[in-house]
Parts: structure tokens; C-alpha cells; sequence
């Protein structure tokens, strides 16, 4: 007989199962969803709102409209640069640029290092490591202004706190005129590439001359080894020239001789020459 338990026991109603089926179908969608989206290359799924994700934004380039290329034209027209043919040592382009913005709006700063093998040696035998500048431009948004400084600061010292490092070197500078930046530009990129030029045609050089040594070396050593072994077989090993020099037979008076030509043709044999006698014989 069944038990008192299994005959209590309530019979599952379908609708509960349906349900309890349904539920578990959902999760297993959610499941799969997330794969879905992990598996994907950039983590989205399409249709997915990209709103809310923070990611790196592309660089915006404004069009260049003809307003802006005006303006751009007549700040540099407006604009001057002055030369300074001496930086003290130490001084850096911050530092330049700090100084001369007391008399105005500064545009761009370039100053030129010194050369390589100066700075070379000079970090070699001394003890200050940092990069040495020799000379410099300075470009001011005012072409007036930038005369009004070169003639107020030429030949003048620095100044400024007593105890700066700075403080009684003398400014050598010049206003160039009609000198705009792009000129500058032109001729450092003008210099650049010839530097590069040389080194390379230098390389190229050092190449070709090292090429030929390594040569004359093994021809040297192939040499000896010929000699020693003839010297083993007893013979004598003379080096016999790669090139003959040919002689040019000399006359009498030290003039070279000339090759006669070879007369080829048919008219000059003795037959043919009596028949041209008679014919001419006969018409005159």
C-alpha cells in the first residue's frame, strides 16, 4: 500500500512547470547574451546605446577657412624678428623668452645648439653637462617693437638681482628686416639635409676605402701563401704584373710611327693602273 506521505503529496500542476521551464529558457538566453557580448572584439553588440561609454576621442581638425588664412597672413607680415649673435652659456629658450616678453609679445624662440664635437669636448674636460646654445631669434607679434628692443638692448648688460647668474653678460642683437620665420625654417631644414648629405657620402666613402682594404688584404695573404709554397718545392715565386704595358715604336727623330694603310681595293693592282693610263692617253 502506498504511504500516507505519497497519497498527501500534491500532484504538479502543468501551468507551474510551464512557467519553471520558461524561467530557466531566459536565463539560459541571459547566459548566452553574455557570452555573446564578451566573445565580441570591442565588447558591444549592435544595437547596444554607446552613449553612456567613455573611449578616445579622434582628433577634431577645424577647415581652414579663407578668414583664418587672411589673419594668419597679416600677423606674419605684422611680425619681426631680431638676431642675437651671442647666448650666454647656460641660458636656455625658456629663459630667453622670459626676458624678452618684459618688452613685448613674444611669437616663437629658436636658439642653436653648438656644435657637436665643441660640446663633446667640452663635456669631456668639463664639468657642466648640460646643452650649450650659441645663438638665436626671437620673433615679435610687432615688427616696431621688435626694432624699438634690438636698438634699446644692443651692447646693453642683462641686469637683474645682484647674485644672477646672468647678471653683467651684454646683449648682441640686431633687428633684421624683411626677415619673416619661415625664412629661418628654410634654412635650418637647407642645413639639416646637407649635413645629412655629407655624412652619408662619408659613410659611403669610409665603406668603399674599407672594402678595398679587406681586398688588398686577402690578396696579400693568398700571395704569401703561394710563395711559401713554392718556397717548399723549391721554385722562385715572381709576381708576375696583372697589366702589360705595350712600347711605341719611335723614328728617328722621337716621333712615334704611323701605321700604313694597306691598299685594298682592286685599283691600285699594276693592271688595273695600265688600263687607266691608256684610256686617259687615248682622250687626250
Amino acid at each position: 500500500m502506498p504511504s500516507t506521505s505519497q497519497q498527501n503529496s500534491p500532484e504538479p500542476d502543468t501551468a507551474d512547470v510551464e512557467n519553471r521551464e520558461a524561467s530557466d529558457y531566459d536565463s539560459e538566453g541571459d547566459v548566452a547574451n553574455d557570452l555573446e557580448i564578451s566573445d565580441s572584439p570591442d565588447g558591444f553588440v549592435e544595437g547596444m546605446d554607446l552613449e553612456g561609454f567613455a573611449g578616445p576621442s579622434e582628433p577634431v581638425v577645424k577647415p581652414l577657412t579663407p578668414e583664418s588664412l587672411a589673419a594668419f597672413k597679416t600677423a606674419q607680415d605684422r611680425a619681426g624678428v631680431i638676431y642675437i649673435s651671442r647666448i650666454p652659456p647656460g641660458m636656455r629658450p625658456a629663459k630667453v623668452r622670459h626676458l624678452m616678453s618684459a618688452y613685448g609679445e613674444i611669437g616663437r624662440v629658436y636658439l642653436q645648439q653648438e656644435d657637436a664635437k665643441k660640446a663633446y669636448l667640452r663635456r669631456k674636460y668639463t664639468s657642466t653637462k648640460k646643452a650649450h646654445f650659441t645663438e638665436g631669434w626671437v620673433e615679435f607679434k610687432d615688427k616696431k617693437v621688435a626694432r624699438s628692443v634690438a636698438e634699446m638692448l644692443n651692447a646693453q648688460p642683462i641686469g637683474g638681482k645682484k647674485g644672477t647668474r646672468w647678471r653683467d653678460d651684454v646683449w648682441t642683437m640686431k633687428y633684421l628686416p624683411r626677415f619673416k620665420w619661415n625664412m629661418l625654417t628654410e634654412q635650418v631644414a637647407h642645413e639639416a639635409a646637407m649635413h645629412t648629405s655629407k655624412l652619408r657620402v662619408e659613410l659611403q666613402q669610409s665603406k668603399t676605402e674599407q672594402r678595398e682594404y679587406l681586398k688588398n688584404v686577402e690578396l696579400a695573404r693568398v700571395l704569401d701563401k703561394r710563395a711559401e709554397k713554392k718556397k717548399e718545392k723549391g721554385e722562385e715565386f715572381v709576381l708576375k704584373p696583372n697589366t702589360k704595358i705595350r712600347e711605341r715604336k719611335e723614328g728617328d727623330d722621337g716621333a712615334p710611327l704611323r701605321k700604313r694603310n694597306k691598299p685594298t681595293s682592286s685599283s691600285s693592282t699594276p693592271d688595273s693602273s695600265k688600263g687607266l693610263g691608256s684610256v686617259l692617253n687615248s682622250i687626250f
